[in-house]
């Protein structure tokens, strides 16, 4: 067997190959692409020998994303990705005086795949479907995250120097009608000079068809309320920025829209989309995130505890002497976490027995969201057993054990 460690930047790779005895036969920095991927195939049939197979050659790499991760697992060698806050500790064990490259890290990484690989889980083939949903459901919650930051600084801005505007529109700054309006009131003194029939056109215009009028009347309402002003130099500034700021979250808008179509498509023709939108909380979106992070690899998860552990729904136990603490788990796929959290809470409404589960925890002392966490613990215990028994979720089969508790 050989062991290589793979240290990854943005424009080449160090490398390191060990034997099984931990003899360095090989260290090279390679060029990012497709002529690194050559010279790296080029080492390892120097020292594999001509019996060898490719899954005795086994990887260990900071990351399991990428052109170069792909290309090595689909020449059949065994990829092991290495969380890189694992990697800074074993660094440790080999040098005490903090001292870090780029080699190191490679001869690291190759140490952690030769002696401590069991306790690191190999990098799982997705099947293209579900690499087709990943991007795009990474890309559009990506997308909403930036969109709400972008929202975050419009109405900080407003704060400073419009705040008529947060009066009309509230928290629904993102919205259809704040977008619109905000594009010709970006100064309080424009707000002041709209007419009814003024607004009203903007809204029809930017699709509402229902309470035009009486919207209208409540903007301009609030709009033309009292406030304290600025200078009006500056205040042309600030509303400058507001128009473009303005711009860009409506452009967002509208392509978080068009990802939305995308990732239901794609997700819509995997096998397993049916399974995970029957769970109670999952739609389409949220199911083609949970799906993304989960993979759909079959060997992937040993068992439910194992994705529970992943999912970092299951709690962490610290105990040292007399003292034992539970604590939630911080370090998380946090893009997972924000899916499952949603769907807790969907489930509530949607679930009669998640409903009953989160309210035993409430009654037993639990806060809101220690109550959800261990719901969303429950959930991805039972996603976990409709995919290995290919079975939608069944209400009753899935909380028929506390029901017969309860009994």
């Amino acid at each position: 067997m050989l062991f290589l460690g793979n240290d990854w930047a943005e424009a080449h790779h160090d490398v390191e190959v060990q034997d099984e005895q931990g003899r360095v036969l090989a260290r090279r920095r390679l060029p990012e692409g497709v002529a690194g991927l050559a010279q790296l195939h080029a080492v390892i049939a120097d020292h594999l020998g001509e019996d060898g197979e490719p899954g005795s050659v086994l990887v260990g790499i900071e990351t399991d994303r990428g052109p170069w991760v792909q290309a090595l697992i689909a020449t059949g060698y065994l990829v092991y990705a290495i969380n890189p806050m694992q990697v800074s500790r074993y660094r440790e064990r080999h040098a005490t005086s903090g001292a870090k490259s780029d080699p190191g890290d490679a001869h690291v990484l190759a140490e952690i795949v030769r002696t401590d690989r069991a306790h690191h889980r190999a990098v799982a083939g997705d099947s293209e479907q579900a690499e087709v949903v990943k991007t795009l459901a990474r890309t559009h919650q990506s997308m909403i995250w930036t969109r709400q930051r972008q929202t975050n600084q419009l109405r900080s801005m407003l704060r400073e120097f419009h705040p008529a505007a947060l009066a009309a529109f509230g928290h629904d700054l993102a919205g259809r009608d704040a977008l619109a309006v905000l594009s010709i009131a970006s100064t309080p003194a424009a707000g002041r000079a709209l007419s009814r029939s003024k607004i009203a056109t903007v809204l029809r215009r930017a699709g509402r068809q229902r309470n035009i009028d009486s919207t209208a009347v409540r903007i301009v309402e609030a709009l033309r309320s009292d406030q304290l002003a600025l200078s009006p130099a500056l205040s042309e500034a600030y509303g400058a920025s507001v128009r473009s700021i303005a711009a860009v979250i409506t452009t967002m808008v509208e392509q978080i829209s068009v990802l939305e179509t995308e990732v239901n498509r794609c997700f819509g023709q995997h096998p397993d989309a049916d399974i995970i939108t029957s769970q109670p909380g999952l739609g389409v979106v949220l199911g083609a995130r949970v799906l993304a992070e989960f993979g759909d690899a079959k060997d992937r998860f040993a068992n439910a505890k194992a994705r529970r552990n992943y999912a970092g729904t299951s709690p962490v136990t610290k105990a040292s002497g007399t003292r034992r603490v539970v604590l939630a788990r911080f370090a998380r796929n946090k893009r997972l976490a924000d899916a499952l959290h949603q769907q807790a809470f969907a489930a509530l409404t949607s679930s009669p027995g998640a409903r009953a589960f989160y309210d035993s925890h409430r009654a037993r002392g639990a806060t809101h969201n220690q109550a959800l966490r261990a719901l969303s613990n429950r959930l991805v215990g039972i996603l976990d057993g409709c995919l290995r028994h290919r079975s939608t979720y069944d209400e009753a089969t899935a909380w028929a054990h506390r029901q017969t508790a309860a009994a």
